[in-house]
Parts: structure tokens; sequence; C-alpha cells
């Protein structure tokens, strides 16, 4: 079975377990941008809990240009890393009202020159509130790929991108993503995966070699 053949199946069978959706909660543009960022190293229930907060308290891209760093860093405290965060999206409202009219960009190139938008965030823009064909490298796309010898990047989110993309239908890229976070939490978690449940056992190549490995002994 070529890596293309095992893709398709992938996609086939996590579209009959899991929606293609988001997990942040984001009503705005910018608000989903946002969202991503806080969404480092913290999980995107708790950033719902505090975006919920920070966009009542600041309701327009214009707020949170005006705020005052040290409020938005109390606000977001939760997320850890707050004041890398607070610093990141005070300037990227100033830079997003000042540079881009209020709206956020919808191309690679500008998206990456907002304060703490790397390639993951900006291909979820790119994907989801535009409809372009992306592939959105977070720790479950990048783990989950590599169990099942869909790539070899390992933790190189461009890596990872890149392999991808060459595999993946373009309009299958970033629902996939998304279905990789949703099986990644329900069945193939970090630390106790749940292989006996899995759909994607016989296709996963961690699994064949430890299997291998098991029965060599």
């Amino acid at each position: 079975m070529t890596k293309k053949e095992k893709g398709r199946l992938v996609v086939q069978r996590l579209k009959e377990c899991y929606p293609a959706s988001c997990s942040l909660v984001a009503e705005k543009d910018y608000e989903l941008l946002f969202a991503t960022r806080l969404s480092a190293q913290c999980t995107d229930a708790r950033v719902n809990k505090v975006t919920e907060v920070l966009f009542a308290k600041y309701p327009t891209l214009q707020a949170l240009a005006d705020a005052e760093e040290d409020d938005i860093a109390e606000i977001i405290k939760p997320c850890g890393l707050f004041r890398t965060k607070a610093h990141d999206i005070k300037l990227g409202a100033v830079k997003l009202v000042t540079d881009f009219g209020g709206k956020v960009p919808d191309s690679m190139e500008e998206l990456l020159s907002i304060p703490g938008v790397g390639r993951k965030t900006a291909n979820l823009i790119l994907s989801d509130i535009y409809g372009h064909p992306a592939v959105v490298a977070d720790t479950h796309c990048m783990r989950i790929a590599g169990k099942l010898g869909l790539t070899t990047g390992g933790r190189d989110p461009l890596k990872v991108e890149t392999e991808l993309s060459k595999l993946i239908d373009p309009a299958e890229q970033a629902p996939l993503c998304h279905r990789f976070v949703h099986f990644g939490r329900d069945v193939c978690t970090a630390r106790a995966p749940k292989c006996e449940v899995c759909p994607l056992s016989d296709l996963c190549a961690e699994r064949a070699k430890a299997l291998k490995k098991k029965k060599d002994a």
C-alpha cells in the first residue's frame, strides 16, 4: 500500500467517526486568530473559557488594540505564557487595525507578519476562514501522522505540513487535521492510546512495529 492509498483510507475512516470542526470557539476572524495564539501549550477547553471573558470585555478589534497589555494579561493568565501572549495579542490587534484595515489577511506572507502568528495559526486561518487547502500541523497532527507512517517529519511542523500536503487531497487537508484533533483526544492519546478500539489500528505503522517486535521476542 502506498502512502497516498493509506492517506485516503485514513481520511475515509476518520470522516465516518469525527466532525471536521475546530474546537476553538470564535465568531470573528480575529477571534479565531487570537484564540489559536492562546492555545499554545494550553487546552482548547480552557482557551474557550478565557476568550469568552476576553472578547466580552473587548468586543471589537479596536477595543483590543486600545486595551492595556497588563489588563489582557490578567484575563488570559490561566492559559499560561500569558505575558508573551498578551503582548502578541495587543500588537496583533494594532497591526490588524493599522496595516490591514481591521481584517485578518488571507495570505501566508501577510499572516506571518502578525506578532505571534506561525504557520500553524496561519494555515488554520487560511482554511477555516478563507476555505483554502491547508495542513494545520499541530501536535495531534504531527504525532498521529507519524505513528501512522504517513510522515517522517517528527515534530517539525513545516516538514509534516509539506509531506501531508503531497499525500492528502487538497479538499480533505484541513478537515483531516481537525479530525486528527478529535481522534487524538478520544482514541489515539499521547499517554495511553486505545489501540484495541482504534479504527486505524490496521494502518498504524507504529502498532505494526510493536506487534512484530512482540512476535519476534
